[in-house]
């Protein structure tokens, strides 16, 4: 099967891919860069989801334009990542600080 991506689709679609890419590398970098899990977490949650949003708003624009309709199934994606990014760097987060005070042993600081 051997589809024509049109030019008005192709060139942005792959400068959102290439896009995704790098801010997804520069996020995951961050995990070498900070020294605490606080810190870590929080570069590769941004990082991370604005690549992903990248990539899939590049398949948006490609799957749009072979179908010649509009194509919803990455919006929901994207929402879905919207929502569940930073619930789970939260929880993480949450956890870490937990188990930091368990290590130094102040729970009745709350």
């Amino acid at each position: 099967m051997n589809v024509e991506i049109p030019l008005w689709a192709g060139i942005p679609a792959s400068i959102l891919l290439v896009a995704g890419g790098v801010i997804s590398l520069i996020g995951s970098a961050g995990l070498l860069r900070f020294k605490d899990f606080v810190s870590r977490i929080h570069a590769p949650t941004l990082g991370n989801t604005l690549g992903a949003v990248c990539v899939l708003l590049a398949s948006i624009l490609v799957f749009s334009s072979i179908q010649q309709r509009f194509v919803i199934h990455e919006i929901l994606i994207i929402l879905l990542l919207f929502i569940t990014s930073p619930v789970t760097a939260m929880l993480l987060m949450r956890a870490a600080v937990y188990r930091s005070r368990r290590d130094r042993g102040d729970f009745n600081a709350e």
